[in-house]
């Protein structure tokens, strides 16, 4: 018996994890729409939720781990996959945040997102004719980092322990240890001490 074009290729889910782009004409693609309504299912209770509680069990099942007890979300929370997203301890996530976490998201313990905030791991390539396709890279966010309000972080990115990224700036590129960013695209303003 013939085998399919998708049982001969790694799990679209595993490709994503090893950054592999994914092709528009990608026989498993259809898995990416139906996990992201799978997330919304959850998202929508989670969304309409005030006890704090609730949030954390719900956002516990989006992303397949257990949301400490410290970690606190105001909703509304975006998430459009959940499954790649890992949230430390004593976090803060305020409200209106946006996680495209297909790339992997990493948040470390003691992280402070304000208002707004999107850290996006996913993007297109370049290319008008590949346009449709899916490029990933992951994002992470070491400990004790604030991002201001209305920060975006684009794919790869890996902010340094104790730094802040100004509201309003997109963070294209690694940012150090102990610095503080801004703009667009950010760049160091200065060290902390």
């Amino acid at each position: 018996m013939e085998k399919s074009k998708s049982t001969n290729q790694e799990d679209i889910f595993e490709r994503l994890k090893r950054e592999k782009g994914i092709l528009s004409d990608d026989s498993e693609a259809y898995r990416l729409r139906e996990a992201s309504f799978a997330t919304k299912a959850l998202l929508v209770p989670m969304n309409n939720s005030t006890d704090p509680t609730e949030i954390r069990n719900l956002l516990s099942q989006i992303t397949g781990s257990i949301i400490d007890e410290t970690t606190t979300v105001f909703t509304p929370l975006y998430v459009n996959y959940g499954k790649n997203t890992i949230i430390g301890k004593n976090v803060f996530i305020n409200f209106d945040c946006v996680f495209l976490d297909l790339g992997g998201i990493t948040i470390e313990d003691n992280v402070l997102i304000a208002p707004k905030v999107s850290l996006l791991t996913e993007g297109h390539p370049v290319e008008s004719q590949n346009r449709q396709s899916l490029t990933v890279a992951p994002i992470r966010i070491k400990k004790n980092v604030w991002i201001g309000a209305n920060a975006t972080v684009l794919p790869g990115v890996t902010i340094g322990e104790n730094a802040v990224v100004a509201a309003g700036s997109i963070v294209n590129k690694d940012v150090p240890d102990n610095t503080i960013v801004g703009g667009i695209p950010a760049k160091i303003i200065k060290t902390i001490k």
